[in-house]
């Protein structure tokens, strides 16, 4: 029995660095973030509307992370992606707010 729990760790420790690799923003719009900024459900900021995105863009990333963790609205907290880290929340973020430019 110990002898798999060491063969276990062991090979849980080789993974390659990438099995970790945080997501990016595309990936995460992509995936998470896209079910309602895409077409705007519940007045989420349609992905790409300056003119929706420019009052969100002045509270700044912080100010929109600090919303995104915390829900807004009908967004939930973490919006679609409980196991986000704040780096990829922000990545998300910021990869809206670019395409709003």
């Amino acid at each position: 029995m110990k002898t798999t729990l060491i063969l276990a760790a062991v090979a849980a420790l080789s993974l390659p660095m990438t099995a970790n690799a945080e997501r990016s923003g595309e990936e995460l719009y992509n995936t998470k973030c896209g079910v309602c900024h895409a077409a705007g459900v519940a007045g989420a900021p349609k992905y790409g509307n300056a003119e929706e995105w420019a009052p969100r863009a002045a509270k700044g990333v912080d100010g929109l992370l600090a919303s995104a963790k915390s829900g807004l609205n009908a967004m939930p907290p973490m919006g679609t992606c409980m196991d986000c880290s704040d780096t990829e929340l922000t990545a998300a973020i910021q990869y809206m707010l670019d395409a709003a430019k």
